[in-house]
């Protein structure tokens, strides 16, 4: 379905981004993954990928946090694919705290990577989509994107904020044959999620059984995490030619918890 289009995934060496470069991929899109990690460890994965499906990938360590570096990301992903068709922003970090003991540079680092990074990529990659007449752009966003949750205040005002920036993007080009949605999961078990654990402990004195059931859990009516496996079905639907009039869509994959 995919076959000689180009996607460019942030935050795609583990977890969600990871799941979704992997799907892209399996529908014959050229991958340029994105992330932290050990070298040895994304070259693996890296090759692996590149093995499975028979697509080109390649892996950009670009900073997210640096503006330069999200439109040198791009660069490289035109120069190595020929142009970006899809483009999926799910790079993001969380910190757990109240706000009024919110550290100034956590707070400032979640507002860079989860925000501003998604601002610089679409803003760059938008000039080729735009020169070929056909683009998907896929943002990465959470059921913190509709609803609040205590304790973590920049995670929700960059989730927000994205949801708002997914409407803005998709307004504008919308009769470029170039759609912008962004998917918003419910709690999914990823490196991310499990690395909360600890701080949501601490700031509401519980155990981890605890946090997962009481807090992660709480909301979604299904008792039960998102698979990454759904999040990137859905990522590949909205790539499909079946979602070329779903634009602006904030895609809820939560559990019901947002139905309420």
């Amino acid at each position: 379905m995919l076959k000689n289009k180009a996607a460019v995934v942030t935050g795609s060496t583990s977890g969600i981004g990871l799941g979704i470069a992997r799907a892209l991929a399996r529908e014959g899109a050229d991958i340029m993954l994105n992330g932290l990690g050990d070298a040895d460890e994304i070259e693996r994965i890296r090759a692996g990928i590149a093995a499975e499906f028979g697509v080109k990938v390649t892996f950009s360590p670009a900073n997210l946090m640096e503006p330069a570096a999200v439109k040198a990301l791009i660069a490289d992903a035109e120069v190595a694919f020929g142009a970006v068709d899809i483009l999926v922003n799910n790079a993001g970090i969380q910190h757990v705290a109240p706000i009024d003991e919110f550290p100034d540079d956590k707070w400032e680092a979640i507002i860079r990577l989860n925000l501003m990074a998604a601002f610089h990529a679409i803003k760059a990659a938008l000039p080729g989509m735009k020169r070929k007449g056909w683009g998907r752009i896929i943002n990465t966003a959470s059921a913190h994107s509709l609803v609040a949750s205590p304790y973590k205040s920049a995670y929700v005002a960059a989730k927000h904020g994205i949801a708002g920036l997914t409407k803005t993007v998709a307004l504008e080009v919308a009769q470029q044959k170039i759609t912008c949605n962004a998917i918003s999961p419910g709690y999914v078990w990823t490196p991310l999620v499990e690395k909360q654990i600890p701080d949501t402990m601490k700031a509401r004195n519980m155990t981890a059984e605890e946090v997962k059931r009481e807090v992660l859990l709480a909301a979604q009516p299904t008792k039960e995490f998102v698979t990454i496996e759904e999040v990137a079905a859905m990522a590949v639907f909205l790539c499909s030619n079946a979602a070329a009039s779903i634009t602006g869509a904030n895609m809820s994959m939560d559990g019901g918890w947002t139905a309420a």
